[in-house]
């Protein structure tokens, strides 16, 4: 073995020298036999630890971890700096009723034009239903949520018929989605609706606590000895703003891994193309936002598990700062990475989904001391200008390291027409050590995670799992506690590039993912898939938000050749929701362009199943 390396100490680096270098994940593309052959002999005792060393010999997992001397102390949670300013907000109160604050996020949304609602003219560009056009249709009697839930209920019927199976619910009940819309029927004939929220249907991903359903974490066996009692906290606000909670959404076993893949339940399916893969963890949430089946859906996000699945499906997905949910009642609710977040059809669902569900829990007010949790007032054309104030800033290097120069160029486009249409200002900035993050990112969140499952993967459960989740599992137990703490390390490191950054810019921007829908393989459906290098590729630009816990969302900016939905990301500073989401507004309103009908869609607000 050579000499140690020694990195100097972060505030000595010369950012601006740093070189890109293009990273590919070095493991096998396997499936079907292959797959079943490998897992077994990592498993293996002796076999096993050879192989997994060589992997993370070929990926510097070692070299940077072991082999590195780094100077900086180990950073255990992220810790930020005071909040910046952020110009024309509107604050909320954290410890306020979640209606109230629904309620006061309105006031932040442009005036409502219900003048397209029933609109009959087929040549009429495809929009999604926003949640104010629910509460309009609500309000004026033109349908009522039990109507909407019966056509909700035959649409689920419809999917679930086709072959092959590709659930977008694990968990459901009819006659609970028509209790709740009978309730909310009752409220809205005796004018005493909860929230813009009553009424509206929303999904809950399978690892997030939702009453009475179980959260088998895309499992077989998880419910199984976690029962659920009471709803999640960001669940129960919700119910309080009156949502109809509909059922537990497919995911990705254990959200260990970014295709949305599932051989125990079948594997949900693009809604804009059913051959490709969704994204994932959070794949039913986006899948079911996308195909109009749900105004919005929540997700976890501990890897881009939010970001990754919008942006493949082309809907919106917004990652907080780490801290602003409460994660009680998840099934990882302690780890330092991972987020509770919406997916929404629009960017204005988006902030009433968040008004909802934002609030730190008791612990985290303590750690964190968390800044107040704000919105941008997009209520007029002068609140608009202040968009054009907002510096964003560009790594083109990495910019560009996508597979399709189609995803680049229209990002690239974005941001060209932010800057004629409200004044933007593009900066060149250089972003240090991204490999580094990337295994400081792994180690975290694969030790937190092995952490939290180890009580459970006794008496033979292991081997319950899916093919690909065992071997992430077996990967996350070769690291030592001193790997651990080194990558503790390189987050402390880490924080200080960005924040330097963040002295210059109030955005960082990328493409959200490197490559659009990845294709499924047959054999996937049956046996499942390890492709760590298309996972490299969904997760290239998405690991700050969660290893350094920054809010960051992904907002659909166009299509590639195929039809497949491409997404933009937004990095913000910590606390700085209201930003990215001024931004993201923008690109939706003035530079994205029309959005493409599915070809899957349903219309369960008319009842047309499309």
């Amino acid at each position: 073995m050579g000499e140690k390396l020694v990195k100097l100490p972060a505030t000595e680096v010369d950012m601006t020298a740093a070189k890109y270098t293009p990273q590919r994940v070095q493991a096998p593309h396997l499936t079907g036999f292959w797959l079943k052959l490998f897992v077994m002999l990592i498993e293996a005792p002796i076999i096993g630890s050879m192989i997994l060393i060589l992997l993370k010999n070929k990926n510097r997992i070692t070299e940077i971890l072991k082999n590195t001397m780094i100077p900086e102390a180990p950073m255990f949670i992220p810790e930020f700096p005071p909040k910046e300013s952020e110009p024309d907000i509107f604050c909320l109160e954290e410890d306020g009723k979640p209606e109230e604050r629904v309620e006061l996020a309105l006031q932040c949304l442009p005036d409502y034009n219900p003048g397209c609602i029933w609109i009959t003219d087929p040549t009429a560009p495809f929009r999604y239903w926003k949640i104010r056009d629910y509460a309009y249709a609500y309000k004026s009697k033109l349908t009522t949520p039990s109507q909407v839930a019966e056509h909700f209920i035959s649409a689920i019927e419809e999917s679930n018929n086709k072959n092959p199976l590709a659930p977008l619910l694990i968990s459901y009940d009819p006659d609970e989605v028509k209790r709740q819309a009978d309730a909310s029927t009752q409220r809205f004939k005796e004018g005493s609706e909860l929230s813009i929220l009553d009424g509206i249907f929303i999904a809950v991903k399978d690892d997030i606590d939702c009453y009475p359903y179980p959260s088998k974490g895309g499992t077989t066996w998880f419910h199984e000895f976690r029962q659920v009692k009471n709803d999640a906290v960001c669940v129960s606000r919700l119910r309080n703003c009156g949502a109809v909670l509909v059922g537990k959404t497919n995911m990705h076993e254990l959200a260990l891994g970014t295709t949305g893949n599932n051989a125990n339940f079948g594997t949900t399916r693009n809604p804009h193309a059913p051959d490709r893969y969704t994204g994932g963890s959070s794949s039913g949430s986006a899948a079911i936002v996308a195909c109009g089946l749900c105004s919005a859906a929540l997700g976890t996000d501990g890897g881009g598990s939010v970001r990754i699945p919008s942006s493949l499906c082309g809907v919106v997905g917004l990652k907080t700062t780490y801290g602003r949910t409460d994660m009680k009642g998840l099934l990882y609710h302690s780890g330092t990475v991972a987020i509770v977040g919406p997916i929404t059809a629009t960017v204005e669902d988006s902030i009433l989904v968040y008004a909802a569900i934002l609030g730190s829990s008791p612990a985290e007010r303590v750690s964190l001391k968390p800044a107040l949790p704000c919105l941008p007032n997009l209520s007029s054309y002068e609140n608009w200008c202040s968009t054009g104030s907002l510096r964003l800033g560009k790594y083109t290097e990495w910019f560009n390291d996508v597979f399709s120069t189609e995803i680049s160029d229209k990002c690239e486009n974005i941001l060209n027409q932010l800057s004629e249409k409200h004044g933007c200002k593009t900066i060149e900035i250089v972003i240090p050590e991204l490999h580094e993050m990337f295994i400081a990112h792994v180690v975290s969140i694969g030790s937190e995670a092995l952490s939290q499952l180890n009580p459970d993967l006794e008496d033979g459960k292991l081997a319950r799992l899916t093919y690909d989740s065992r071997i992430n599992l077996a990967l996350f137990r070769t690291y030592s506690a001193s790997d651990y703490i080194a990558a503790q390390c390189l987050r402390r490191r880490l924080m200080h590039f960005y924040m330097e950054i963040f002295k210059k810019v109030d955005i960082i921007v990328t493409p959200t993912t490197a490559m659009t829908a990845p294709i499924i393989s047959p054999t996937a459906l049956t046996v499942g898939e390890t492709n760590m290098r298309v996972s490299g590729s969904l997760m290239r630009f998405v690991l700050a938000g969660n290893l350094l816990g920054f809010p960051a969302i992904s907002v659909p900016v166009g299509y590639d050749k195929q039809g497949l939905p491409i997404g933009m990301q937004l990095i913000g500073r910590p606390w700085c929701e209201a930003s990215i989401l001024r931004l993201a507004a923008a690109i939706e309103e003035t530079c994205a362009g029309p959005k493409k009908k599915p070809v899957q869609f349903y219309d369960i607000l008319k009842g047309n199943l499309m």
